[in-house]
């Protein structure tokens, strides 16, 4: 899959191009459903009163994990968005590593990242209105006095942005300089050679360090704007 940029689709003249990028995200899809269909059917037949081992073991950690990252800011309503937010987060976790082997992360495609920026923004103003009403949620644009109304709606519409260019610049950058340091090491071959002794650090803190950090960030930002809806709607 490294070797292809994109998928072309021919439907008469209208052509469809899943990038690579978007490819290797459905592929993660993939992945991690099935490996969660057969950790299922593991802890379905798991003895509750013998440690967990395996799979079932490592899914239980992977839940406390998920659970650290957005409990404290959804609370009550935690369980309810567990499964999704869990599922996404392993699978952009998994996405921001798969630099490791050669593929191009997901999350360097802005798109991608817009996509699930634009999932929180909407959320977020979905439980903003089902809280107190449309009224009332145009009337908190007009707070503390009207006159900073435009302020208040950048401010509503800065959250998506920052989302998708905290995410995207922080992955892009990582692959950009990981390329350029490769290029360099191949340009003044064979002493050149020598640099690959760097590139495991490289990595370490580009693919592995900074993609399991902006995971953590993104999520974290996301579900404190999203608790600020939900937490008044559940008392």
């Amino acid at each position: 899959m490294s070797e292809v940029s994109q998928i072309v689709f021919h439907f008469g003249s209208f052509n469809f191009s899943l990038h690579q990028s978007i490819l290797v995200w459905l592929v993660i899809c993939l992945i991690v459903g099935i490996v969660a269909w057969i950790a299922g059917k593991k802890i379905e037949k798991a003895d509750p009163s013998k440690a967990p081992k395996g799979i079932v073991y490592w899914s239980e950690e992977l839940y406390n994990l998920c659970l650290y990252v957005i409990q404290g800011n959804l609370k009550e309503t935690t369980i309810h968005y567990l499964p999704m937010f869990g599922t996404l987060m392993v699978c952009m976790l998994l996405s921001n590593l798969t630099g490791l082997i050669g593929f191009q992360n997901p999350t360097s495609n802005v798109s991608f990242n817009a996509t699930l920026a634009l999932m929180f923004f909407l959320m977020i103003q979905f439980h903003g209105i089902t809280k107190a009403g449309l009224q009332a949620r145009l009337k908190e644009l007009t707070e503390p006095m009207w006159l900073l109304t435009p302020l208040n709606i950048i401010g509503e519409l800065a959250l998506p942005v920052s989302l998708t260019m905290r995410l995207f610049g922080n992955i892009l950058a990582g692959t950009i300089i990981s390329l350029l340091i490769y290029t360099l090491i191949k340009s003044i071959a064979p002493w050149g050679y020598l640099g690959l002794t760097i590139t495991p650090f490289l990595h370490m803190y580009f693919d592995v360090f900074s993609g399991v950090i902006q995971t953590y960030i993104f999520f974290t930002l996301g579900t404190y704007f999203l608790g600020q809806q939900t937490a008044e709607q559940e008392d």
